[in-house]
């Protein structure tokens, strides 16, 4: 009987382990597909929020993942030795002890309250990150105001913003930083030379700015900026006592000081590494050459060793403060030599016979000289290694006056538009992107870099006020209520055929003619080869049909002027784009060629009468440079005439055969206006008669 008992009651243990078993398996079964479901529910809200999360928050809740699933493979594991103990009445009974344990302590339940915990953690840790994460609490609403500002498309274009939250977001907008791109992270200051009313000024720019300050502004020129090196100075040239001098700018007590006391032109100067020496170029002698200065006046200016006849200019100290760049003719091309204060040794370091470089810059470790020249009708700005000659120069871009970043990685230089100059740092090492770090008044130049911060002070003053309180002219015009709308006027004094110009520009050729005569100190503008035409004048070979002179808009200088010893006219010819133009030079008076007005020449003249020497070469091409450069000191009257609006005439495609296509005598001045509205503005359609445009048929009408 008790053995009956015993089977039995072994029996319904067995069954209720198994089913124990069983219900286990089935609730862990259950609990699985219901932590998937969890997983996959999870799964689609951190996609939604992964953008967000926080890295150190993605960390943790991997953390806690990794040790739920162990604590899952451990339960699993009891599980399958749970399924495995009934094999033998000892295995039995030992699984009896086990069942009876679980009536106590009930894994389960404990399996079941640790996930229930693991899950509020994981839930909780889940809502603090999504707010902690949330935009428009951590940056407020002026953050949503600046990505919808900058991006409106993205920001409205799926979730619009209610009609009455739009004006209260953009009321009180709160600005953000906009971070400086790549190359211009190393900060700093910049000076440059901006030219407006007929003079030029120095301003400067903070890095990364977009006000520029005015650092000075005699009525008279002012350029050449030079940082010291700890960026506190800036040297430059001014005419503000009259000639070409030498002076310095304390950027943070204001003060200026003359340095040089000579009637001879002085300019461009450079700092030693140590910022007690000056190196600049002044014109002594009939000659440009360069010469060192001790900023403390201490001893009198020592011109460099093994300077030529050839004029120097364009001085460059290097930072090692053993080497001088510079430019020269010394080979009868303008080329950047270096000269070494070691062995008083001269390096031609460019040697290129087809282009003329200027504005040499060290970069700051001193292995690199950038420069810039004008090369196939462009200016270019190009990189060489200072110590090999025979290297091939870089092109680094478009542009001219060349300065190196304080960290060597970029150069800072003036690039050219139609209607614009714009200062553009371009990455020399592979790192970052062109630039542009301000737009400048047209023909704007010369930057330099300095690591040093513009004074506050200085910065929120807005720098001096300008010396141009009046424009240069006022073109009195009267507009006719008839055909044609203007008429012409004569231009008194002026010694030519017809003395007249269009009403448009009459009044600004008179203020130019004066301007000349301040400036060079005669009235070479009294006199004319030409203004204007009157319609049926015939031209001459060479000549335009459609002219200029006949719109009285254009006027010719005398042809003549470039003959004489000395000639009064100098020109420089330029191949810019497709087209050949020249840079027109008058000499200055005689009785003040001592310095008190223009400046010695840099670039050498075309010679137009060596075509007729018998030099075959001279011959096809129409010229060629001089032999010798020209002394003295002269205008740049082709800057001077751009001044007041007028400006030089291309050369005609023949003009290497054909001398009256040359057109260096020829300037006007269109305001934009085509030949025939010009024209327009003079004659009536019926005495244009054959020059008025005829349409061109269209396909439809045969």
């Amino acid at each position: 009987m008790l053995l009956r008992a015993y089977r039995l009651t072994d029996k319904l243990g067995v069954a209720v382990l198994k089913g124990s078993v069983a219900l286990y398996d089935a609730a862990l079964e259950g609990l699985g597909i219901v932590w998937r479901q969890i997983i996959f529910a999870l799964r689609g809200a951190w996609r939604v929020i992964w953008f967000v999360l926080r890295p150190a928050a993605f960390v943790i809740a991997s953390i806690l993942i990794f040790f739920f699933n162990i604590f899952l493979r451990a339960t699993g594991q009891t599980a399958i030795s749970l399924r495995r103990s009934g094999t033998n009445a000892m295995a039995r009974r030992a699984a009896r002890a086990e069942i009876d344990v679980a009536l106590v302590e009930d894994p389960l339940r404990a399996q079941n309250r640790v996930l229930s915990l693991l899950t509020v953690l994981l839930l909780s840790l889940v809502f603090a990150v999504l707010w902690a994460t949330n935009p428009a609490r951590t940056f407020g609403v002026a953050a949503v105001v600046d990505i919808g500002l900058n991006n409106p498309v993205a920001l409205f274009a799926e979730t619009p913003l209610p009609a009455t939250s739009v004006p209260a977001l953009l009321a009180t907008p709160v600005p953000t930083v906009t971070p400086l791109p790549s190359v211009l992270e190393v900060s700093g200051s910049i000076a440059y030379v901006a030219r407006e009313g007929g003079q030029t000024d120095i301003w400067a720019i903070p890095v990364g700015g977009s006000r520029p300050i005015r650092l000075t502004n005699s009525p008279q020129d002012e350029r050449d900026p030079a940082w010291s090196p700890d960026g506190r100075r800036l040297a430059y040239a001014s005419r503000q006592n009259g000639n070409w001098e030498i002076y310095f700018y304390d950027v943070i007590s204001g003060g200026t000081q003359r340095l040089t006391f000579d009637l001879s032109f002085q300019g461009r100067p450079s700092w030693s590494p140590d910022g007690d020496l000056l190196v600049y170029e002044s014109y002594q002698g009939n000659n440009l050459d360069i010469y060192i200065l001790r900023i403390d006046g201490s001893q009198p200016p020592i011109r460099l060793p093994g300077s030529s006849n050839a004029p120097d200019f364009s001085p460059a100290w290097s930072p090692d403060g053993r080497r001088i760049a510079f430019a020269s003719w010394r080979d009868g091309n303008q080329d950047i030599y270096i000269f070494s204060l070691d062995d008083q040794s001269v390096t031609n370091l460019t040697n290129t016979p087809t282009r003329h470089e200027d504005y040499p810059a060290w970069s700051p470790d001193g292995e690199f000289i950038a420069y810039s020249a004008l090369d196939e009708g462009l200016e270019k700005v190009f990189i060489k290694p200072s110590r090999d000659p025979s290297a091939t120069a870089v092109v680094v871009g478009r542009g001219r006056t060349p300065a190196w970043s304080p960290d060597g990685l970029s150069l800072v230089f003036a690039v050219d538009s139609v209607d614009s100059t714009q200062l553009i740092a371009n990455p020399v090492a592979g790192v970052g992107v062109l630039t542009s770090i301000i737009p400048v008044p047209l023909g704007a130049s010369q930057p330099v870099w300095t690591g040093a911060l513009l004074p506050a002070a200085l910065v929120n003053s807005g720098g001096l006020p300008s010396p141009v309180t009046s424009p240069l002219f006022i073109e009195q015009e009267e507009f006719r209520q008839q055909d044609p709308p203007y008429r012409l006027n004569p231009i008194t004094g002026v010694q030519v055929e017809d003395p007249l110009l269009s009403d448009r520009v009459n009044d600004s050729f008179n203020a130019l003619r004066q301007a000349v005569l301040t400036r060079a100190g005669w009235d070479f503008m009294g006199r004319l080869d030409h203004a204007f035409w009157r319609i049926d004048r015939p031209p001459q070979p060479g000549e335009e049909r459609r002219n200029w002179h006949m719109t009285g808009r254009a006027f010719s200088i005398t042809r003549s002027g470039i003959i004489g010893f000395p000639p009064p006219l100098e020109v420089v010819r330029e191949e810019v784009g497709v087209d050949t133009l020249w840079r027109v030079y008058l000499r200055v008076a005689e009785d003040a060629q001592s310095g008190e007005l223009g400046e010695p020449l840099r670039h050498m003249p075309w010679d137009f009468a060596s075509r007729t020497s018998g030099d075959i070469e001279a011959y096809n091409q129409g010229g060629r440079l001089k032999r010798e450069f020209p002394q003295g000191y002269y205008i740049d009257l082709t800057l001077l005439a751009s001044d007041y609006g007028w400006e030089r005439y291309p050369a005609g495609s023949d003009w290497r055969a054909n001398a009256n296509s040359i057109n260096y005598w020829m300037f006007t001045k269109t305001d934009g206006l085509t030949w025939f509205q010009a024209m327009r503005e003079l004659y009536t359609e019926a005495q244009l008669g054959g020059f008025v445009p005829t349409a061109t048929p269209s396909a439809a009408g045969g």
